[in-house]
């Protein structure tokens, strides 16, 4: 897997962090499910670290996972009964200062303070359980899918109305917005749609120097993809169909070695393997859904990252595929979570 450069490649390093925990119904994410089947399943979030030539590092957190409080919108806090139970201990602010417990962590010292030790905080997506508590990162510059401050603030048509978002859940001033990404087709063409929100000139954001040039290239299967850096050690990737402005990463960790994090292109893995489909389920006006606000073009976003995943692997390239809700995936890789490494 070429990077678009011929400088020396940069690596960074991915630890998973504990940040909540959910209990999914199966019938609502996979199909043929077992009839009243929860499964508890973690909220992941993830620490990146990115060391710059003159030796500093540069912490970047990707999602946060459920809010410590559980302090929803009214509407929200109507849907919490279909996740429980739910778990808040351990929070993702609480992983980055004492690690994560059965990783091995220290029981005293803090390794990393969220209020002052973390750079950037990339949000997956609007949903509840990747929003977690942004107040407790207030040095952090925050990045998102374009959209997603107009989503926060307006909703996006009958499927999520204004009260199911809180319009200041991120810090508007410290925010910035991935560059649009032109569609063809339906899905983000809608009137309803949320928009582009442009820098404000009084943005206190700091966005890395990079950002300057940020734009959306094909990358293998995968159809538009943003260098974070500008050194090809970090990927943002437009993965459309969840949510309006859905995006995960791609973390360089080796020569030949990659972590792609899924976020919620699916949300069991037996989606990937193929043992499953998409689980559809009563939409309460007489049709069925899924989980997805448009349920075909997230099947291709996901059929996109296995065939960059497969492809990959024929190429000689190792690419892990981590989704933010795997319980198996958690309690295989403790040795993964902070302080330690994937």
């Amino acid at each position: 897997m070429a990077t678009p450069s011929s400088r020396p490649p940069v690596f960074v390093t991915l630890s998973a962090l504990d940040a909540g925990h959910l209990s999914l119904p199966e019938h609502m994410f996979v199909s043929d499910a077992e009839p009243g089947k929860k499964t508890l399943v973690p909220s992941l979030s993830f620490l990146i670290r990115h060391a710059s030539p003159d030796g500093s590092i540069t912490n970047l957190v990707f999602d946060l996972g459920v809010k410590r409080d559980l302090n929803y919108t009214p509407a929200q806090q109507k849907d919490l009964d279909i996740w429980q139970p739910l778990i808040t201990d351990t929070d993702c602010a609480q992983s980055l200062r004492n690690g994560v417990a059965d990783a091995g962590a220290a029981s005293n010292g803090v390794l990393l303070d969220p209020t002052k030790d973390i750079d950037y905080i990339i949000i997956s997506h609007a949903h509840w359980d990747h929003t977690g508590t942004p107040s407790d990162f207030p040095t952090a510059t925050f990045a998102v899918g374009s959209g997603t401050l107009d989503l926060f603030k307006n909703g996006a048509g009958p499927a999520y109305p204004s009260d199911l978002f809180e319009d200041d859940e991120l810090p508007a001033l410290r925010t910035v917005e991935f560059p649009p990404v032109s569609r063809i087709g339906v899905y983000g063409n809608e009137p309803y749609a949320p928009k582009h929100t442009p820098l404000p000139s009084n943005t206190q954001a700091k966005p890395p120097a990079a950002a300057a040039s940020w734009s959306w290239k094909p990358f293998g299967d995968l159809a538009n993809t943003l260098d974070f850096f500008g050194d090809g050690s970090l990927y943002v990737v437009d993965t459309p169909g969840h949510i309006y402005a859905h995006v995960n990463l791609l973390a360089r960790l080796g020569e030949r070695r990659w972590a792609y994090l899924a976020a919620d292109c699916c949300h069991d893995r037996r989606l990937v393997s193929g043992e499953k489909e998409i689980g559809l389920y009563d939409d309460g006006h007489g049709g069925l859904r899924s989980i997805h606000t448009d349920t075909a073009e997230a099947r291709r976003s996901l059929d996109r990252v296995i065939a960059f995943v497969k492809n990959q692997g024929a190429e000689g390239n190792e690419v892990e595929l981590i989704l933010a809700h795997d319980p198996v995936w958690r309690k295989e890789n403790a040795h993964a979570c902070w302080p330690g490494k994937v």
